[in-house]
Order: structure tokens, then C-alpha cells, then sequence
């Protein structure tokens, strides 16, 4: 009997070994086969253009195709939903923007946790956000805008990328701060918003700097001030919003990578490595300077301490400005 069971137990452990060995092995192959970024916005916005050219040196790095899959909607919740639900083999990854940490306090019933659901990979940039008018607005400064806010509660509309986007709670933070009441018109994306704000059918946009870089040689657009501390080399003659008279309206974007919960470490660690190698070469700066950009490629756990900190404090945020939960 006692023979017996000492089998079973071999066969049992050599099993649990052949298993253990099978898995270490896939890790160190990975990747062998395509592999998905998925974000949450549509194509031609600062996030798509960010996962294009990391997919790109990922590709050339690791030897498979990286291909983007754009899934917006729900402020890009279906698109962090259905990473988080997928199986954790490092073959579907997140682009996500900083409204990921948003969004379990915006929005009811969402499907996954900012903290939980994901692994953090890196992050990639950070950007802040361009205060731009239509042209078709008479106004020339920030503090026309506040004048013109002022006179006529409402009359001025601002656009965002959706609600819980940095474009979006930019532009609360300005109304609470200056005690005005803007029009928010919500879009599914950056580029329908820039669209509309060349045209006039609305009035304001709160871009980030890596969109507006690519859009501001149009003169259909003003530039009016940043939501960054310092002035933008890249926008060397507008002003900071501090420097135009608005307090504590500081704002920045970024994009990250991250796996599904549960993806083994041996995978992360080489996906960081292949992503920090591209964030510190040679293209990245030229590709994101321009752009308004800041190029960061943080170690996994640095940007998992950001991700807690920015949850918390958008909380906290969120409730100042008594933003409605959607």
C-alpha cells in the first residue's frame, strides 16, 4: 500500500514538474506567435499613434507582428475590459491612456480594476494638454475665454475624447477653477473632436500636446495656453496656464502598457525590456519631442505605484469637482 501511494506521489510531483517546465519554456519562447495591443480609442488619436510606433519596435525587437486593435467605446471600458478578461499569455496587451485610473470612480459597473485587473508593463510618454479655440471664436487669450464664459454661462462649448479623458477633466478643472460654466460635447475620439473644433461646431479643446502637434499648422486653430508647468519647447510662445492667470489647472496625459493580472513574470520582464530598448534609443525622443511629449519608460513596478497614486487621487479629485458618475 505504502508502495502504492509513494507512486502516485511520484507520478503526481514529476506531472506537476513536466507542467512547471512546460510553462517555463513557453515563457522563454515568448513571443511565438502575433500578439494584439489593444486600445480604447479610435485610429489617428495620440494613443493610437503612441501603439503604432511602440508595435513597430516591439516587432523588430522581439520577431513577431504586434498588431494594434483599436476597440473604443464606453470611454475606452471595452477595450480595458476585454484585456482584462483575457488569458494572461502575454499575447493580448493594453495601450491605456491615464483614464484608465479614472474610470472605476466615473462609471458604474465597470468590469475590471485599475489596481488588479492589469499588470504594469511601462509606462511610455507623458503629455500635458493645449487649451486650443476654434478660429472661428472671438477670442485671443485665456482670458478672453473666461471673460466670454463669464458673460454667457454655457454659450462656449469644449470638446473632449470622451468622459473621464484628460481632455475632459481638463476642462472641468478649468470651469471649477475660474467659475465658469462650459458646454461639455463628449466624442469617441480625438480626431471626429479636432474635426469639429476646425469647423466650428464646437468651441474649445482641451488637446493633449502629442494630438495638437500634429494639428496646430491648420488656421483653424489657436493655441492658448498649456496645462504643464513649464512652457513646451515645442510651443515656445504659449503661455502656461499659470502664466495666464489660471491657478492649479495642471494636467498631464500618458500612455502605458500592461498585461492581464496573472501574466508570469518572465513574460513582463521581457516585453519591459524590449519596450525600454525602443523608449531609449535613438527614434523615440525625435518621434515624441516634437510632439510635446516626454519620453519615460518607468521600471513595471514604478508605473504600478503611479497607477495607485493617480486612482487615489483622482478620487479625490473627481469629488471636488462634483463630477457625475456616468
Amino acid at each position: 500500500m505504502k508502495v502504492r501511494i509513494m507512486a502516485v506521489l511520484t507520478g503526481a510531483a514529476t506531472m506537476l514538474g513536466t507542467v512547471h517546465a512546460l510553462a517555463e519554456d513557453a515563457d522563454t519562447r515568448y513571443p511565438n506567435k502575433p500578439v494584439k495591443i489593444v486600445i480604447g480609442y479610435q485610429p489617428g488619436g495620440p494613443t493610437d499613434m503612441t501603439a503604432r510606433w511602440l508595435a513597430t519596435k516591439l516587432q523588430e525587437s522581439l520577431g513577431q507582428p504586434f498588431i494594434v486593435e483599436n476597440k473604443p467605446g464606453a470611454g475606452s471600458n471595452m477595450a480595458s475590459a476585454h484585456v482584462a478578461a483575457a488569458k494572461p499569455d502575454g499575447y493580448t496587451l493594453l495601450l491605456a491612456a491615464s483614464q484608465l485610473t479614472w474610470n472605476n470612480i466615473l462609471y458604474k459597473d465597470v468590469k475590471y480594476d485599475a489596481i488588479k485587473s492589469f499588470v504594469p508593463i511601462t509606462e511610455i510618454m507623458s503629455s500635458p494638454a493645449v487649451l486650443i479655440a476654434s478660429a472661428k471664436v472671438p477670442v485671443k487669450n485665456v482670458e478672453d475665454v473666461i471673460a466670454l464664459a463669464k458673460h454667457e454661462p454655457e454659450k462656449l462649448s469644449f470638446a473632449s475624447s470622451g468622459v473621464g479623458s484628460v481632455p475632459h477633466l481638463s476642462g472641468e478643472l478649468f470651469q471649477a477653477k475660474m467659475g465658469v460654466q462650459l458646454l461639455h460635447v463628449p466624442y469617441r475620439g480625438a480626431s471626429a473632436a479636432i474635426a469639429d473644433l476646425m469647423g466650428g461646431q464646437v468651441d474649445l479643446y482641451f488637446m493633449t500636446a502629442l494630438s495638437a502637434m500634429t494639428n496646430l499648422q491648420s488656421p483653424q486653430l489657436k493655441p492658448l495656453a498649456v496645462t504643464s508647468v513649464r512652457r513646451l519647447s515645442a510651443l515656445p510662445n504659449v503661455p502656461t496656464m499659470r502664466e495666464a492667470g489660471v491657478e492649479g489647472v495642471e494636467m498631464e496625459s500618458w500612455n502605458g502598457l500592461l498585461a492581464p493580472a496573472g501574466t508570469p513574470k518572465a513574460i513582463v520582464d521581457r516585453l519591459y525590456e524590449a519596450a525600454s530598448k525602443a523608449l531609449s534609443g535613438p527614434d523615440a525622443i525625435p518621434f515624441f519631442g516634437p510632439q510635446g511629449a516626454e519620453v519615460i519608460g518607468s521600471e513595471p513596478q514604478a508605473f504600478a505605484s503611479k497607477i495607485a497614486d493617480e486612482v487615489e487621487r483622482g478620487r479625490s479629485f473627481i469629488k471636488s469637482i462634483n463630477l457625475q458618475v456616468q
